[in-house]
């Protein structure tokens, strides 16, 4: 049975040409990029050049790029970071849907005496701008917000957001996870001071990410050690980083096209599920990435339907891979206004440029299928 792919926020394929640009860096070419002889040096002129791309990708300087082991370490040196370097201020300001490994580190320093303020979004996923720019004050350190949310696909002003946050003096972070590879990123633009992402998100190895520090921004190192110009330690993942400089470099020179490509083909996936299943409706209905469809299907179990996408050979996900297998509903959209019936009942497709056509009217037809078959079965009311 040949297996049809929706789950690309949760993690992509590996690229054929990133596989082979990081196969050597395995045996042939595997020094350490810190020892001082030739194959040492081969390896550190490899990581400058790698450095450079990635740089490149974000319109960002190479000095500005650390590598990190994905987008959760990436998240907590940056907050961590900031605070450490900031140790004044102790107001920290987010969402009410942001991605665990953010969320989860906030509620341990809430129970450290932080001052956590969340910021809510409206029913299409939307964040209130309003509600942010009350929260910020005079005492807040860091502002942290998700670019896009990995769930909906919904995209943050995050530009408008750092407006907000500098002109109280805060540093802003901004996790864009689900937006690197999908959209344009341009740290000029954003304004941002701290950016993260992970590498297997666009097509790279799992076990690498980036955080970009903005020039001349002050931030204490969490993992301690002489590489990353001291600001990382450990030996870096030579292979990993290769591989994500290559994703960096495909994505960026073919960008415009696939983010064309991908988003049709969105669009042609929930118009035809929608068409199909009346009842079905769109969770997120703001500016998202080309990529990602969020829907709810109420009277239906998501966990039968993903079981019985998943026997047809379709893959999706009710959310987060990070919380899947959970017997709570999505945090996400219950803060968008669902209820848990709803929200249990939601399933997310993820498209990559490697999505087809093909594949997706399969998905329309065997989730119309499906859904026929279980809710036939639903006994009818007296």
């Amino acid at each position: 049975m040949n297996t049809v792919y929706f789950d690309n926020n949760a993690t992509t394929r590996v690229l054929p040409e990133v596989l082979e640009a990081m196969l050597p860096w395995f045996s042939e070419h595997f020094a350490n990029a810190s020892s001082s002889h030739f194959l040492g040096q081969r390896a550190k002129e490899t990581l400058i050049s790698a450095r450079s791309a990635v740089a490149s990708f974000l319109n960002a300087s190479p000095s500005e790029i650390i590598f990190t082991s994905g987008a959760t370490e990436s998240n907590h040196t940056a907050i961590l970071g900031t605070l450490a370097a900031n140790p004044t201020r102790r107001r920290i300001v987010t969402s009410t849907v942001e991605h665990s490994s953010t969320l989860r580190l906030l509620e341990n320093l809430a129970s450290k005496g932080f001052e956590i303020i969340k910021v809510p979004v409206n029913t299409s996923g939307e964040l209130n701008m309003t509600e942010l720019a009350l929260a910020v004050t005079d005492e807040t350190v860091l502002v942290t917000l998700m670019h896009a949310n990995n769930e909906t696909g919904v995209l943050f002003s995050i530009a408008d957001a750092v407006v907000i946050a500098h002109a109280k003096g805060a540093a802003f972070h901004t996790d864009a996870a689900q937006t690197a590879g999908k959209i344009n990123l341009d740290v000029r633009h954003l304004g941002c001071d701290l950016l993260s992402f992970s590498g297997h998100k666009l097509h790279a190895p799992k076990g690498v990410g980036v955080l970009y520090v903005r020039k001349g921004f002050t931030l204490e190192p969490q993992i301690y050690g002489h590489q990353e110009r001291n600001r990382r330690g450990g030996t870096e993942n030579q292979a990993g980083i290769i591989g994500l400089s290559v994703a960096c470099q495909q994505a960026l020179e073919h960008i415009t096209h696939h983010q064309d490509q991908i988003a049709t083909l969105r669009d042609r996936l929930q118009n035809g599920i929608l068409g199909q299943v009346p009842l079905a409706k769109l969770n997120g209905e703001e500016a998202r990435v080309p990529n990602t469809c969020n829907i709810c299907f109420p009277g239906v179990s998501g966990e039968e339907l993903l079981y019985k996408l998943d026997q047809a050979g379709i893959v999706a996900s009710q959310g987060s891979a990070c919380t899947a297998g959970g017997t709570d509903p999505s945090h996400v959209l219950l803060a968008m206004g669902l209820n848990r019936n709803d929200a249990f009942s939601s399933i997310r497709f993820s498209l990559s440029c490697e999505t087809t056509e093909a594949e997706v009217d399969m998905a329309v037809e065997t989730v119309s299928t499906i859904i026929k078959v279980i809710m036939a079965a639903v006994p009818v009311a007296a």
